[in-house]
């Protein structure tokens, strides 16, 4: 793995250099195999990207026994984290904020585009809580539905 999704880092203190997070993240995640965690992975500010990045990403942390700290914004495919690492090795600062919303694909032309089943795939891979938070805010379309605040306490718990 060259780097983590923008926003994601090992520990907090490397935060401040990028190309010593991205060392720390890749060398914490090939030594998880065989070592014990080796400390947090602290999602400062994401707003989203690449779907398929992002469960590749949070798939290595699943695996590598990492607790998962959100203490800022985390968008988009960054809330795929939900349905990758278990629950009890996700925590949230009073910081977090968590953005979800219908997915899109692109096509060959590069035009972006929504689909029924695309949004039904995404939701269905929430956690329940999670889910039943979506319907009960109308469900994911094109607007952003935040979860932050005693909402988001009362599913997860605080750091």
């Amino acid at each position: 793995m060259n780097a983590a999704p923008l926003g994601c880092s090992a520990w907090a203190g490397i935060a401040r250099w990028p190309a010593a997070r991205s060392l720390a993240i890749a060398l914490a995640l090939s030594l998880s195999a065989t070592a014990p965690a080796l400390g947090d992975i602290r999602i400062l500010s994401s707003g989203g990207g690449s779907v398929g990045e992002y469960l590749n990403f949070f798939a290595k942390v699943r695996q590598s026994g990492e607790r998962v700290i959100i203490d800022g914004p985390c968008l988009s495919a960054c809330t795929l984290v939900l349905s990758s690492v278990p629950r009890k090795r996700i925590c949230v600062t009073s910081r977090a904020v968590l953005g979800f919303h219908a997915p899109y694909l692109v096509d060959k032309s590069g035009r972006k585009f929504r689909t029924r089943e695309a949004t039904r795939a995404v939701n269905a891979a929430y956690p329940a809580s999670v889910r039943s938070w979506i319907k009960r805010k109308g469900g994911l379309s094109q607007r952003t539905l935040l979860l932050r605040g005693r909402e988001l306490a009362a599913l997860y718990p605080r750091c």
